[in-house]
């Protein structure tokens, strides 16, 4: 009996023990629920037109009802939302130059995946400087993508984490799956059921037929786990989200926007049942790593359509004010300059649009 009683003692102290690590070494922070925040930012009835409108013009280009070229163009990722709306508004100025031929939306990046470890976004981190202020991150994120709808630009994010998306799913015209996450089933399950249209990247190796499954399980319905407006868990059933398409953003093997990567990829959609209509990430291995190289990526796209590639329905530009990057240094900021993949600069970016648009006219 003794030996027993003593036993359970222990045990009932080490789980104390446990307990005790686990509370000093776990830190929590409150958040917002996502109706708490949209009641905090709301869309007034103007804005919810404007972006069913946007969401609609975007669906019309996959579909083939608008023969214009889709334009998802901006920062890397957003670190600075005082920067980020200066380049909304100068892409605003832009955009009725080109909307004969193109559809600019903007990247309004707030999550980043990360290969190990390193800054996560805005979303998460909006002071720089790891104290992860995720309620400040979230409202900051909120109060910018509606800034910019506001403006008259469609928006764009990269979804990485499901329970974010709630927050700000109301707000998007486009969204990409990143070629990390395409192949995950949570991220399916959610793209079924955003109203958004569904960019799925290529995987990093350079496989696309991830991307094609992908497609293939966003269409169906889904039964899942989700988040309700007032936080409690929930079942999620959805409808399925017709409006996906792949993006080529080449693979350790290299770039695949050339033709016959395109010509192969638009074979494969048609024989796996999908809408051949695909668009091309002018950055990451088509650029192989240099920003600078962007344009010639865009070119040969342009090219390509000029010659009756017709799958091709748009492209991807990582632009920012300034052209490069610079480090993740709180202290010693530059203004308008990426803080993680390098970016063209705005004029550099002005002038690929412009010339893009007045290629597409001699069609």
């Amino acid at each position: 009996m003794n030996a027993h009683a003593s036993l359970a003692e222990r045990q009932t102290d080490r789980r104390a023990e446990f307990d005790l690590a686990a509370e000093t070494s776990r830190t929590e922070m409150t958040l917002p629920t996502p109706g708490e925040l949209r009641h905090t930012l709301p869309l007034g009835p103007q804005l919810v037109e404007r972006v069913h409108a946007q969401r609609q013009a975007v669906h019309d280009i996959l579909q083939g009802r608008d023969d214009r070229l889709l334009v998802v163009v901006g920062p890397c990722s957003i670190h600075d939302p005082v920067s980020a709306l200066e380049y909304a508004q100068r892409l605003a100025e832009l955009a009725p130059k080109v909307s004969d031929r193109l559809l600019p939306v903007m990247r309004v990046y707030v999550e980043k995946p990360r290969t190990t470890v390193g800054w996560k976004g805005l979303a998460y981190d909006p002071d720089l400087d790891g104290s992860g202020d995720m309620a400040r991150g979230l409202q900051l994120s909120r109060q910018l993508m509606r800034d910019i709808a506001s403006l008259g630009l469609p928006v764009a994010t990269e979804l990485l984490q499901p329970m974010l998306a709630p927050y700000l799913d109301d707000l998007l015209a486009w969204v990409a799956i990143g070629a990390r996450t395409t192949e995950s089933q949570l991220h399916r399950e959610l793209a079924s059921g955003l109203d958004a249209a569904v960019g799925f990247k290529n995987a990093t190796s350079g496989d696309v037929k991830v991307a094609l499954d992908a497609m293939q399980a966003a269409a169906h319905p889904h039964q899942h786990f989700g988040l309700a407006g007032d936080g409690r868990p929930v079942m999620r059933e959805t409808a399925g989200n017709p409006h996906t398409h792949v993006v080529l953003r080449g693979g350790h093997g290299g770039p695949n926007h050339d033709a016959g990567s395109v010509q192969a990829c638009r074979q494969a959609l048609k024989a796996a049942g999908l809408t051949p209509r695909l668009m091309v990430d002018c950055s990451h291995a088509n650029a192989c790593k240099d920003h600078r190289r962007q344009g010639e990526v865009l070119r040969d796209v342009l090219a390509q359509r000029l010659a009756g590639e017709t799958s091709l329905m748009g492209l991807m530009l990582e632009s920012y004010l300034e052209e490069g990057r610079q480090a993740l240094e709180p202290a010693t900021l530059r203004y308008g300059v990426s803080v993680t993949d390098a970016c063209l600069g705005w004029e550099a970016t002005e002038a690929l649009l412009l010339e893009a648009a007045e290629q597409l006219r001699s069609t």
